[in-house]
């Protein structure tokens, strides 16, 4: 219990044991009648939320630092997205883009072209989902270039439909009792610094997770001109939240320059303000052919994009569509989201994102079960060791750590096989960064002792 919080609303407060009993009774009917498919890593029932905060059917208030996994970018019911929804659903809530035209639509797709980085004309393509914008950019890539293989990488997720799902290469149960998936993807490692495949470290590095794309596959199995495009996650989402080093992103361009493949930026998850930019590319002066764009998009609203270079979307009509894409209420929550984050949010995800890695940053030197703290902005990882030394993977202690957090009333979730991801609301205040980083260290100071 947080007692001395009890008068501050943007706080964390519990007044049941959790779950309590209303959330009991739906959890119960729940599990008669969901999809056991479902994910639940704890027993969360929400009811209602503004800003950073969730309130449970039972009356309790959580500090939300998953943001419904990094979609509430303007926080939960932002007064400026609810009335957005509310006017555009009193005056159109569907005509289908893909066979009428509407204004807002095309109001939003020359926002993403605009904004979308490298200065060249930009097409867009509106889909209802993260893993529907990955299914256009394979088509849109196989149709202008006439090729059919994709390079992938270990740690990824695109999406769990069948093609997306054959790029994903995050956890193998995600692909079992399915097989086959879309074929010719090939997975490569990720650079990943902390744990380098190859055995390098930032200073001796070569770039060996580049490298081995031409020296390996190109030379052995895969040949470069069959291979449309590289879909890679400028920060990796599920693969537990990893940055790479610039040069990683140098090098995949010249690389695929030279054998004249796309690159695919997959920012479903870390683009639309997350990371401090508006897009993660940004930081890396990375220009993607193609960009994808979901979750944080429209504030909740269901929504996914496909950003490609005018000349690369050269595909005819018919080649591929969607009735619910680019809906007007879902476009509305979009523009506004948009304003919203280019007034403050983005600025305000840099700094207090900042604020709080500082203080994570020490977490190595006084938890030794705390391996390595990254992120940018407000995409932040924790990843949680056996050994600092051996760098063993505690998947375990992860799991305590997120479900100590819950009775706490911090919500936060896992990403990669044992790291805790940090991906709040962009409205969050230092005051609340403080109190999670606060939780989070009481929970490895409990489990530490």
């Amino acid at each position: 219990m947080h007692t001395l919080d009890e008068v501050r609303l943007d706080l964390p407060h519990l007044v049941t044991a959790l779950p309590g009993p209303k959330a009991q009774q739906i959890i119960q009917r729940d599990g008669a009648v969901m999809s056991p498919s479902y994910t639940r890593s704890y027993p969360l029932v929400a009811d209602r939320g503004e800003g950073a905060i969730i309130h449970d059917v039972d009356g309790n208030r959580f500090l939300d630092f998953t943001a419904g996994i990094a979609v509430v970018s303007t926080g939960h019911c932002h007064p400026k997205i609810v009335e957005a929804i509310r006017a555009q659903a009193g005056r159109l809530i569907h005509m289908s883009g893909t066979d009428f035209y509407y204004a807002n639509m095309v109001d939003l797709a020359e926002k993403l072209a605009m904004l979308a980085p490298g200065d060249m004309p930009r097409r867009v393509y509106f889909g209802n989902s993260g893993t529907e914008a990955i299914e256009s950019a394979i088509k849109l890539a196989r149709y202008h270039t006439g090729r059919g293989r994709f390079i992938a990488f270990f740690g990824s997720f695109h999406g769990r439909t069948m093609g997306s799902l054959g790029l994903t290469g995050s956890k193998s149960v995600q692909q079992k009792g399915f097989f086959p998936v879309m074929q010719g993807v090939h997975h490569v490692p990720y650079a990943n610094c902390y744990r380098c495949a190859y055995g390098k470290t930032p200073d001796t590095c070569a770039v060996e997770c580049v490298k081995v794309i031409e020296d390996q596959l190109f030379r052995h199995t895969v040949p470069p001109e069959e291979v449309a495009a590289i879909f890679v996650e400028p920060v990796q989402g599920e693969g537990g939240y990893v940055v790479p080093p610039k040069k990683f992103f140098d090098e995949l361009r010249t690389l695929a320059d030279k054998y004249e493949i796309l690159i695919a930026a997959d920012e479903v998850q870390s683009g639309m303000g997350r990371t401090g930019k508006m897009f993660a590319s940004e930081h890396f002066d990375l220009v993607p052919d193609i960009m994808t764009l979901a979750k944080g998009i429209a504030s909740g609203m269901p929504l996914g994009a496909m950003v490609a270079r005018a000349d690369v979307m050269d595909w005819r009509p018919g080649a591929h569509a969607s009735t619910f894409g680019g809906n007007p209420v879902c476009v509305s929550a979009a523009l506004a989201t948009i304003e919203l984050l280019e007034q403050e949010l983005v600025d305000n995800a840099a700094r207090v994102g900042a604020h709080m890695k500082a203080r994570l940053a020490e977490f190595p030197r006084k938890f030794p079960i705390v391996g390595d703290v990254r992120g940018l902005g407000l995409m932040i990882g924790i990843e949680i060791v056996r050994d600092q030394a051996t760098k063993e993977r505690a998947p375990d202690l992860r799991d305590k750590i997120e479900r100590m957090c819950f009775e706490r009333g911090l919500l936060v979730l896992g990403a990669g096989p044992n790291s805790i991801r940090l991906s709040p609301p962009l409205v969050i205040t230092k005051d609340q960064a403080d109190h999670a980083v606060d939780t989070i260290e009481e929970c490895l100071n409990t489990i530490c002792r």
